[in-house]
């Protein structure tokens, strides 16, 4: 298991490095040298904010979490990545022979009081939506999704021509996904 730790606006010693590659460490006996986790850490008012990514097999799993204490906000982080990785079980109890190692984590951390059949109903597309795609710029994209009061947009980017795609962040700013092909 690869972790990597960084800091924005913080600088990140060792022994804060060293405790949070021993929280993470629960994971490794489950992912090996498969998984790899991302951190970073950043100050945001008096706050301090910790984001763990988990690259594994092609996906991507994402927890974030605040907290005024560093080692606090970290634990909160795992849990959330943890309860993620809960929630996935049904699905990835039925494709066992594509994931083993996280089978065998949640096989063993079996949580008595939390409930999977909730999570047992199939999700199906329910709508589908057609439209014409525009060439435009990513201004008028973010104009063209204010004003129709959507979070995102599926545009064709008049720079690149590229399908890309503008979205609101929880920030207020934007972000933009452009796919490498």
């Amino acid at each position: 298991m690869k972790i990597t730790t960084q800091g924005k606006g913080i600088r990140i010693g060792e022994r804060l490095e060293k405790k949070i590659a021993d929280k993470m460490s629960k994971f490794d006996k489950y992912f090996g040298e498969e998984g790899t986790f991302n951190i970073r850490i950043r100050p945001e008012g008096d706050r301090m904010v910790v984001e763990i990514t988990l690259k594994l097999n092609n996906r991507i799993y994402r927890a974030e979490s605040r907290d005024e204490e560093i080692l606090t906000a970290v634990d909160r982080t795992i849990d959330k990545l943890e309860s993620q990785i809960r929630r996935q079980k049904t699905k990835f109890l039925k494709q066992k022979k594509d994931y083993p190692q996280i089978v065998s984590y949640l096989e063993d951390e079996a949580d008595s009081d939390f409930d999977f059949e909730d999570f047992e109903e199939e999700k199906k597309i329910i709508r589908r939506k057609t439209f014409e795609l525009r060439p435009m710029s990513s201004e008028d994209a973010i104009l063209q999704m204010e004003m129709l009061g959507h979070n995102f947009l599926v545009y064709l980017d008049a720079d690149t021509n590229v399908v890309s795609v503008i979205y609101k962040r929880k920030d207020g700013n934007y972000g933009l996904i452009e796919p490498a092909y």
